[in-house]
């Protein structure tokens, strides 16, 4: 070790030492709890729990998927990204496509959509997938499920099992319609993954959609579309 760095370090032994710290891995652990407990919409909580010696330290609380908070999130941070977002019963989810779609030119419906939802689309604006770039741009719309949803980022994960698709044909057309059942909605990334764990170990390919498509690499002006869909409407199923 450099004679520099162990001046340096011995300086703040002795300046944790004269304050009282006695860990200054224990001082970095308050401060990332602090800190995460003061950062806006979180949605964690902290319980404390005796310690085997009788000691109180305090433990994360993560909400269940689906909880009514994280539903809440979810919406408010999908709204965010300017994202149309909205909360229906599974009964009147086929509606609410329904109406999204209106005055679409064509919309693809993946194979594994619930019937009630394949059901209400007009079928005259249903088409098969073409196969092909040219094809596709010529759909105005689809409809998908989903495999899992992130309430602290406003994410929706596809692992285009059924209903949802290959990855094409979230990415090409106009408009996404994407279902998402509240029970889906985590609380963050890592629990997403963890949820997500028999796809990966499936060989599923994972869509991350974080709003509609947008960019502003060309001297920041925002420019949407250029890598997927320009509009997305999210519809949340609460029951």
């Amino acid at each position: 070790m450099s004679s520099a760095r162990e001046e340096i370090l011995q300086r703040i032994r002795t300046a944790n030492a004269n304050a009282g710290v006695t860990s200054t891995s224990s001082q970095r652990a308050d401060s990332a709890t602090t800190q995460r407990d003061s950062s806006s919409g979180s949605v964690g909580a902290q319980a404390t729990t005796p310690d085997a010696d009788g000691s109180s330290a305090a433990a994360d609380v993560t909400p269940a998927a689906g909880s009514p908070d994280l539903v809440d999130l979810f919406v408010e941070r999908t709204e965010d990204y300017k994202a149309v977002v909205e909360r229906a019963s599974a009964a009147d989810a086929g509606a609410r496509v329904a109406a999204a779609l209106e005055g679409a030119n064509g919309v693809l419906l993946p194979a594994g959509l619930p019937e009630a939802v394949v059901g209400a689309v007009d079928a005259s604006m249903a088409r098969e997938d073409p196969g092909t770039p040219d094809g596709l741009d010529a759909i105005e719309a689809v409809v998908t499920t989903c495999a899992a949803a992130i309430a602290e980022t406003g994410t929706i994960v596809l692992d285009h099992t059924a209903g949802q698709g290959r990855r094409a044909l979230t990415l090409v057309p106009d408009l996404h319609v994407c279902l998402v059942r509240a029970d889906q909605i985590h609380t963050d990334v890592p629990a997403a993954v963890s949820a997500l764990r028999a796809s990966v170990e499936a060989g599923h390919p994972l869509t991350w959609i974080s709003g509609p498509s947008a960019t502003s690499d060309i001297e920041l002006d925002r420019v949407e579309g250029v890598h997927g869909p320009r509009r997305l409407h999210v519809i949340v199923t609460t029951d």
